[in-house]
């Protein structure tokens, strides 16, 4: 059954199962990952009061648009800041011009996810890359972060080795909140071992921070461009698949330019690109928000409402994570990137007729070098598709 919006009588009442599938969304989506923005933003340059603002502006921003596209379209929308978009950040480090630089690409890449939806000839260039290509990227970028957890066990055995117990116990009593758990016990574990009394109230207070941007070619090219392809290649697209696989058929025009507007908010204080969710799209959307689907919408609502609270707390967040060992905190991050590696490396490899290339584009990413001042991850993508038109020609001749 294909259902594009809900005009009943009933549409403006309510579900428990909605409202409580919202919140385990909300959870999820922010316990998970959101040590990965602060430690992204402070890595590419940010201070711990930029950071603090970046993850607030970003958690209002999806919360408003999750709000907002849910009640307008009777859809279960579901926005999430960008997870491959944060560990781009995070891999690239402090780039030339600094902070700076990389709020001028984060504007660019939201200008460039408005523009998908406004003009749809980009998005249908973007579903032209070979999916093995841009899984092959998204591979290359986060495989890093993924292996923090042995660096931090090597480093820190007795901190994280709780940390990793609980995610393993988690893992096999409820696979969906092993991350959040996990997240909880490094948050534990930096309030028993560091100086949590150093931590005074002006710190956690919420208040933004505008940032001065800067738009450079370098930052464009290594950046934002990355950006936007991850961003719509592994959260728009697949956002998109979940709510069909679910009934729904909404327009994606409108949802890429909508979650690209909210990028535009966020991003002159920092905060990472927008776009709609995959994982927790599929708690809002599926049977778990209840069996009428004309009520799932109530999902989306509730989880934009707790993200807008979640934002009111990243001051305190942000300092909190600030007392702890980075290494820590990364570790956290790689744990929550395991699943998207594995997915990545599964949809690159089963490509083929462009292993070869998905090939060169992973190891061409992963070694991360700068050539004229722009990152590995733009050249491995160049490298794959580049060899990938090379191949197809040389085909085209045999034949």
């Amino acid at each position: 059954m294909e259902i594009n919006t809900f005009r009943e009588s009933n549409q403006f009442t309510y579900s428990w199962h909605a409202i409580g599938a919202g919140l385990l969304a909300s959870f999820v989506g922010f316990a998970s990952t959101f040590t990965l923005i602060v430690q992204a933003l402070i890595n590419a340059g940010a201070t711990q009061q930029q950071a603090a603002t970046g993850l607030m502006a970003v958690s209002i921003a999806m919360g408003l648009a999750g709000i907002l596209l849910s009640f307008k379209y009777r859809m279960p929308v579901s926005v999430a800041w960008s997870t491959p978009g944060a560990a781009l950040l995070l891999g690239l480090g402090v780039v030339k011009g600094g902070f700076s630089t990389t709020t001028g690409a984060l504007i660019m890449a939201a200008f460039m996810l408005t523009l998908a939806g406004l003009w749809k000839p980009l998005s249908r260039a973007i579903n032209k890359i070979p999916s093995g290509i841009a899984n092959a990227m998204l591979a290359g970028i986060i495989l890093n972060l993924c292996v923090a957890p042995v660096h931090a066990l090597a480093a820190y055995p007795l901190y994280i080795a709780p940390v990793l117990i609980v995610w393993l116990i988690m893992l096999k009593i409820k696979r969906m909140l092993a991350i959040p758990a996990a997240a909880i016990t490094t948050l534990a574990v930096i309030y028993f071992t560091a100086k949590v009394g150093n931590i005074h109230a002006g710190d956690i207070m919420p208040h933004f921070i505008l940032v001065k941007p800067e738009f450079t070619f370098s930052g464009f090219i290594s950046i934002a461009v990355p950006l936007f392809i991850v961003t719509m290649a592994s959260q728009n697209i697949p956002g998109m698949a979940v709510l069909s696989v679910n009934g729904y058929k909404p327009d994606a025009a409108p949802l890429f330019t909508s979650t690209g507007v909210s990028s535009l908010f966020a991003a002159p204080f920092g905060g990472p690109a927008i776009g709609l969710a995959a994982i927790t799209a599929a708690i809002c959307a599926g049977e778990e928000a209840g069996a009428d689907p004309g009520k799932r919408y109530w999902a989306g609502i509730v989880c934009g409402v707790a993200y807008l609270f979640y934002g009111l707390a990243a001051g305190a967040a942000t300092r909190f994570i600030s007392i702890s060992p980075p290494v820590l905190i990364e570790a956290v991050a790689g744990l929550a990137l395991m699943g998207a590696l594995g997915n990545s490396l599964m949809n690159a490899l089963s490509d083929k007729e462009n292993r070869d290339a998905t090939v060169i584009t992973f190891l061409i990413t992963i070694g991360g070098h700068a050539f004229f001042g722009i990152g590995g991850a733009f050249w491995g993508l160049v490298a794959g598709l580049a060899m990938t038109f090379f191949l197809r020609q040389r085909q085209l001749k045999a034949a």
